[in-house]
């Protein structure tokens, strides 16, 4: 089975991008434009991993991964942050919020494979 992977950003270039790279990758892949959207794509079906753009227009990304930690079910889900904050200082807030990584834009994209990887390997698919 493949790895289910949503990806949240509110710029549309952007989203199509990651989503188009992921599916080359060959991961199924979902995305959102905003938090809404996001809400509404779990109630489908809970991703393996989410790649979470922080500056969401007037939305904050950690927003989602604050609700995703308080359910049980979302709550082991590596959320990889997805930013244009490439300030240490806010790298270190995403962090501590409990993204797994912070990669900045524009995307390199072996680090990106090199993380999914990493946090994907102890997901247990159903």
């Amino acid at each position: 089975m493949k790895y289910g992977i949503l990806v949240v950003e509110d710029n549309q270039l952007n989203r199509e991008l990651l989503c188009d790279w992921l599916e080359v990758e060959g991961y199924e892949v979902c995305s959102a434009k905003d938090l809404k959207a996001s809400y509404d794509v779990f109630a489908k079906r809970i991703p393996d991993a989410v790649l979470l753009d922080i500056n969401l227009g007037k939305d904050d990304g950690l927003d989602l991964l604050a609700w995703m930690r308080q359910k049980p079910e979302t709550r082991e889900i590596p959320v990889i942050a997805v930013t244009a904050h490439a300030l240490v200082a806010e790298q270190e807030r995403i962090l501590k919020a409990g993204c797994r990584a912070c990669l900045s834009k524009p995307i390199d994209f072996q680090l990106l494979r090199e993380e999914l990887n990493r946090w994907l390997q102890n997901v247990k698919t159903s």
